[in-house]
């Protein structure tokens, strides 16, 4: 099939591209990317005043299968992506059971295979059963397929064992993806430690929980040199280490999640626990930080850390409810909201925090729009404006931080290998819609 996407404002920063083009999709591949293209074609969407970008890829994503299908599966989760402009997704290990081995890596490709709408690649957990004591077999994984460790929600207390892992990586060359968290000093605390944590009067979680393992982590990939990635940060404190870190040589990246550049823990004074995070929403000063570290791009990437729980784990008390929000269809909107509409970044550093980055973090193929490549392609309406609701995710859970809230700019079609995946209703796209 011969696709033609038309009079689209076209942002491409890896072939410097940034104007009004006609775009030409044959059998899956980008084909000619041109000023008013004559050839012949089956389809055509008309993308005036839209603006086209490559697909997304989300470097934190928790899909719950197996084991917790009541919550997401990865057929919802990859539809849920798509209506969010993503085409590729890493799949965090922390399912039940855990992706420790290859069996289980196996069993989730398998699924993969038959439910995906878009591309899922696939990360393994650093401790067998993410218990922090005995490493997993890397060598077994990486010929499997894994991109990526992390025991992610949970970080390996032991140091010496995580020195090892770092080695054990280093050799193969796999990514290690860390949530640095010391649970010894977050202990069973539900929210940021401050003044509004004592006004309401919830147990508080100090900064120091996050970037003092931090501080340790950076130091044990100094010794052993491996490549590190730094998930969620969400603190002044964290940003200044990993700055002076990159200063200093080290290979590091790191990401932020939209509600630390977008809410604070004074959000959480009407005891909302859909915006009960880990890490916590931290001041305003932080979000502060984390914004001016995405613009001089000390921060590399965004991701949604997308946490889905069912109704009956977050609408009860607050101290009690699960950790975590709901972000595959809402994270391009709140950078759009955020971070393009104050100027903080441009567009091209939108699609570098969103594409670029993340492709080269995971070691995969750059992400663009240039002829020849496959067909991942996202049209957006910049200027819509729309009001987040419930009833209208297409995640299998509904605990977003960001419902009732205005954002800008929305996703009207999302193409994955020249397929259309994902369309609003909209008489375009309608004979490819996947519902």
């Amino acid at each position: 099939m011969r696709l033609i996407i038309r009079n689209s404002r076209v942002i491409d920063p890896l072939n410097n591209i940034d104007g009004i083009f006609d775009i030409l999709i044959e059998n899956g591949i980008i084909s000619k990317i041109s000023k008013e293209a004559k050839d012949r074609f089956d389809k055509v969407i008309d993308a005036t005043n839209r603006i086209t970008l490559p697909g997304l890829i989300d470097i934190h994503v928790h899909l719950r299968e197996p084991g917790r299908e009541d919550k997401e599966t990865i057929l919802s989760g990859t539809h849920a992506a798509a209506k969010g402009g993503i085409t590729t997704i890493l799949a965090m290990p922390n399912t039940d059971p855990p992706i420790d081995s290859v069996e289980k890596v196996r069993l989730v490709k398998e699924i993969i295979e038959k439910n995906a709408k878009i591309e899922v690649l696939i990360s393994s957990a650093i401790t067998l059963r993410r218990e922090g004591k005995e490493l997993v077999d890397m060598t077994r994984l990486k010929k499997e397929g894994i991109v990526a460790i992390t025991d992610d929600g949970s970080s390996v207390d032991d140091p010496q064992l995580m020195r090892q892992a770092m080695l054990e990586a280093k050799k193969k060359n796999i990514l290690v993806m860390l949530h640095c968290e010391d649970k010894s000093l977050s202990l069973k605390g539900v929210m940021n430690l401050g003044f509004i944590s004592t006004c309401l009067g919830l147990r508080g979680i100090p900064k120091e929980a996050e970037f003092k393992r931090i501080e340790r982590d950076l130091n044990l990939a100094k010794e052993t040199d491996a490549r590190i990635h730094i998930t969620h940060i969400s603190c002044k404190e964290s940003v200044e280490l990993i700055r002076k870190a990159k200063k200093e040589g080290l290979s590091l990246t790191c990401d932020t999640a939209p509600h630390y550049f977008s809410l604070t823990e004074e959000d959480l004074l009407d005891f909302d626990a859909n915006k009960k995070v880990n890490p916590p929403l931290r001041t305003k000063e932080d979000v502060s930080a984390i914004k001016q570290a995405i613009r001089e791009g000390v921060i590399d990437c965004i991701a949604s850390d997308h946490a889905p729980h069912t109704e009956h784990e977050k609408e009860i008390e607050f101290e009690n409810a699960e950790f975590g929000t709901i972000g595959l269809e809402t994270e391009l909107a709140v950078a759009i909201t955020e971070l393009i509409e104050p100027g903080i970044i441009s567009w091209k550093e939108l699609v570098r925090l969103f594409c670029v980055n993340p492709s080269y973090i995971l070691g995969i193929e750059k992400r663009s729009l240039s002829p020849g490549k496959e067909a991942n392609i996202i049209i957006l309406d910049p200027q819509k404006e729309w009001i987040v609701k419930k009833e209208d995710f297409l995640s299998r859970s509904k605990n977003s931080a960001f419902l009732g809230k205005k954002l800008k700019g929305k996703v009207e079609c999302t193409i994955y290998k020249g397929r259309i995946v994902f369309a609003q209703e909209n008489e375009v796209y309608s004979n490819e819609r996947v519902r």
